[in-house]
């Protein structure tokens, strides 16, 4: 019989693929003899049993949870159900991979109408068991109903308001009953005369497939797309005993750091509530207090807590995040995990741990997530602005970094905003897990409520995105869309700055300036260098880019996409010419005045690059891409040719392509027009030529042929280009060597690459057009339906931003195996945006490439991810 219930004294650290994360450390801290609220968890297993069994907890699991729940009964001495001593209990979810805030969490469950009148005599605390009770019902409803929770929100609101105080805290135990009254009103109302359950049993098998249900909810699907988690993990359950943090001043919850989450400074940093519950500290309900402050108030708890976060440290030798709650003066451990951080305090964390002796230099490079290093590369306030700048508030600087955009009150607003191509600042009272989509398209996030550990606040450092917390002086109208600060009225579509490192908001849109990166960073990027085997190229077409990316650390240019060069003003014209010159000689004379153009660009990236590589790729894209459309620009170039503007007219519309990305383009250009492919050798030629005469550098162009999908195509431009060479060669006096390769981006080239490989010397996988020939959709216009395809789970990622490794990923691999087979020694490369998705570099190593390439600003990331997949191949090998 499969065993689906583990209590938490069975399991350990090393359970976590079964456990879940929380289940994982629950266990080991309950090993550790931590004071932890005993309990029992749910495996992942079951949660994909679940799905399978048609989203039905098998009777066989239902009979485990109930034996576990016996066992539990017996720890606690209590009984769960019991109407005069009630054992109750927290279901929470804990899948593998830490998703803060995405799944769902029930407190208080067991209790009832009787339950909650023996639990007030039990306690001798009706206020307490009251406030317990209206939690529980608002939580209930919410998570396993999906009542929406603003129902229950607006009933508070109002009887705070009809008794004229501020916080909930200042409720009676008569103003408590009245809402536990109304909520199961709202709650018999919303399920069509169905009444609140009063079985506890049923209210624990509900929360149970629940927190299942929540693995797959939209904000669920949506965080794991963005940080590659699988959706065939699914998440644990834990069941635990509840301990109260709201059973008056001697009592409070809160979260803490071992180290400060946003810098990495050592040092306890947290926040606490007194008489409160843990979801009042992460929703910002109420402000907390600084853990410092907890010394005065509970000097005893806190001398124990301090020992034992310590503890918890050392024995993972990372940072830890901690929810702890204190019920009557007795300290208790909710979970611990290893914390979310930005990136900035990832480096200095993980470079400390290794001073301090705890961790090796690979552990360091696996501890930094990859796709984080993107936050130290986005910049930052320009002094001189910033000093201009009107502050009309300040509040916690949550995450930092800088940021400005036009003010939007809602996530959903914000998301189309920023498919608009604006640049959005997402203002909220405070954020909720259904906003994820909407903080994920903001540059920044200003919220009224919630403290350094809210929901607010963690989710955006761990996107890197910069956010001010806790602003109580803000005075919001959402309804009219508008937010009063400092004396201004500040109306959503206006602009407003935010400083996450200060906590300062501006008013206006001041100026940023490039990131500045050092000391920690380079620290880890010399480790990341020291252990990875693949060589880090860039993407680039522009002397500026290759600069910035050999700044930051590319070893040469994987993919030149020469195009690039043809669209500015002073070009445009000439290569529209040769375009629609009816005869060689006339394309030649075209072509020729593009020569120095392309030369100039190709010397000044060779010069950028002080010897490194540099593969250049002729001519790609379909020629109606160049060609003019407004009718200026057509009257323009009918001029220079001497042509009527409908005759320009005419030959631009002939140009037209039913389905240009499988048209006349790549290969087929020279073998149609091989003068392209001379003019664009002879410049990459005298280039190469003359800055090794001119610098020194030991230069050897590569040349890429774009679009193969057969051995005698490639052929045919391969002797074009060889012609070519050789007589610039001749002409210059030079001994220069050259390769000449191509691009595997057809899926037939990847079935055929023996062939191919016998006239090309290396293969760069352009794995953009190799996905959208392979899936038959074009990443243009995938957008359109992917969300419905991620909604029915027919695909988890987009395919376009990480490898699919079972269609795309297998073509590589046949064709690197069938590359080499034929040319012992073929250089193998990977040139789309893949190059810098940290799971599609880690197939990269595991096919064995010999570098990958991509955008500038990613590169430090790539460095980094093909660290990784080298240090975890070793580990596997």
């Amino acid at each position: 019989m499969t065993k689906w219930v583990y209590m938490f004294r069975e399991g350990n650290a090393d359970m976590r693929n079964l456990l879940g994360g929380k289940g994982a450390n629950l266990a080991e801290m309950t090993n550790l003899g931590l004071p932890i609220p005993q309990g029992f968890t749910v495996t992942t297993e079951a949660c994909t049993n679940y799905y399978e069994n048609g989203e039905q907890v098998s009777d066989e699991i239902r009979q485990q949870i109930f034996a576990a729940l016996g066992k539990l009964e017996q720890l606690q001495g209590k009984t769960f159900g019991d109407v005069g001593d009630p054992l109750l209990v927290s279901v929470r979810s804990g899948a593998r991979a830490s998703m803060p805030g995405m799944m769902d969490t029930i407190l208080n469950l067991g209790l009832n109408d009787e339950a909650v009148e023996g639990f007030a005599r039990k306690t001798g605390n009706p206020r307490f068991a009251y406030d317990s009770y209206r939690r529980f019902i608002q939580m209930y409803s919410d998570v396993v109903m999906e009542v929406p929770k603003s129902f229950f929100e607006k009933i508070i609101d109002e009887v705070k308001e009809e008794k004229g105080v501020h916080y909930d805290t200042e409720l009676t135990v008569e103003d408590l009953k009245v809402l536990v009254g109304r909520f199961k009103a709202v709650y018999k109302e919303a399920m069509g005369g169905e009444e609140f359950p009063q079985e506890p049993r049923e209210q624990l098998m509900g929360a149970v497939q629940a927190v299942f249900r929540s693995w797959d909810n939209p904000r669920a699907i949506v965080y794991r797309r963005m940080n590659d988690i699988p959706g065939d993990w699914g998440t644990a359950v834990n069941v635990q005993a509840m301990v109260f943090g709201n059973m008056g001043d001697t009592s409070g919850t809160g979260v803490a750091f071992t180290r400060n989450p946003s810098t990495g400074e050592k040092g306890i940093y947290g926040e606490y509530l007194i008489n409160a519950q843990g979801e009042d500290v992460v929703a910002g309900v109420r402000t907390p207090q600084p853990i410092t402050k907890l010394e005065e108030d509970m000097p005893e708890c806190y001398a124990e807590f301090m020992e034992l976060a310590m503890k918890l440290e050392e024995h993972y030798r990372d940072m830890q995040d901690m929810e702890f709650t204190i019920q009557e003066g007795k300290l208790y451990f909710l979970q611990t995990r290893n914390g979310k951080r930005t990136a900035p305090a990832a480096l200095r964390i993980a470079c400390e741990l290794v001073d301090e002796g705890k961790i090796t230099e690979e552990e360091a490079v696996l501890r930094i997530e990859a796709k984080s290093l993107d936050q130290l590369l986005h910049p930052t306030f320009d002094a001189g602005a910033l000093k201009a700048g009107k502050v009309i508030g300040s509040a916690l600087p949550a995450s930092p970094g800088a940021a400005a955009g036009k003010v939007y009150f809602t996530a959903d607003e914000a998301k189309l905003a920023h498919e608009r191509g604006e640049r959005v600042v997402l203002v909220r009272l405070e954020t909720s897990p259904e906003d994820i989509e909407g903080m994920h398209a903001a540059e920044g996030i200003l919220t009224a409520r919630g403290g350094m550990t809210s929901h607010a606040a963690v989710v955006a450092r761990g996107m890197g995105t910069c956010c001010v917390s806790g602003c109580g002086e803000i005075k919001m109208n959402e309804d009219e869309r508008y937010f009063e600060l400092g004396g201004e009225t500040v109306k959503e579509g206006d602009y407003i700055s935010l400083d996450g490192t200060t906590g300062r908001i501006y008013l206006g849109d001041i100026r940023t300036k490039e990131a500045e990166i050092g000391g920690n960073f380079q620290r880890i990027m010399d480790w990341a260098d020291k252990y990875r085997r693949m060589q880090v190229r860039t993407n680039a077409d522009t002397p500026a880019d290759t600069k910035k990316a050999v700044e930051l650390g590319a070893e040469g240019i994987g993919l030149c996409r020469t195009e690039h060069m043809f669209f500015e003003p002073e070009r445009i014209p000439k290569i529209r010419k040769m375009i629609l010159s009816d005869t060689p000689e006339a394309r030649e004379a075209a072509l020729s005045e593009l020569i120095p153009f392309q030369k100039g660009d190709f010397k000044a990236m060779y010069e950028a690059l002080e010897g490194r590589p540099m593969t250049v790729r002729y001519l790609d894209p379909p020629l109606h891409e160049f060609v003019p459309t407004s009718p200026e620009d057509i009257e323009a170039l009918a001029a220079e040719m001497g042509l009527s503007a409908d005759e320009v007219r005419e030959k631009c519309d002939d140009l037209h392509e039913f389905n240009p990305m499988m048209g006349h383009r790549g290969c087929r250009l020279p073998v149609t027009y091989p003068e392209i492919a001379r003019m664009q050798t002879r410049a990459v030629m005298e280039a190469a030529i003359e800055v090794k005469a001119e610098q020194g550098y030991d230069i050897v162009p590569e040349i890429m042929i774009p679009l193969v999908g057969e051995k005698k195509e490639l052929k045919f431009v391969k002797d074009i280009v060889v012609e070519t060479a050789e007589k610039v060669k001749e002409e210059k006096g030079s001994d220069i060597a050259y390769h000449i390769g191509t691009m595997i981006e057809i899926p037939r080239a990847a079935l055929l690459a023996d062939e191919i490989a016998e006239e090309a010397e290396f293969f760069s996988f352009g794995t953009n057009d190799l996905t959208q020939m392979t899936f038959g959709f074009s990443r243009d216009d995938a957008g359109k339906f992917l969300d419905a395809y991620y909604k029915a789970k027919i695909y988890e990622s987009d395919p376009f931003a990480r490898l699919d490794l079972n269609g795309v990923g297998q073509l590589v691999e046949m064709a690197a195996e069938k590359g080499r087979k034929m040319r012992p020694g073929i250089k193998l490369g990977i040139c789309g945006e893949h190059g810098g998705d940290p799971s599609s570099v880690e197939f990269c190593q595991k096919v064995g490439l010999d570098y990958v390439s991509c955008s500038p600003y990613r590169v430090p990331i790539a460095r980094l991810a093909a660290a990784q997949a080298a240090i975890n191949h070793e580990k596997t090998a």
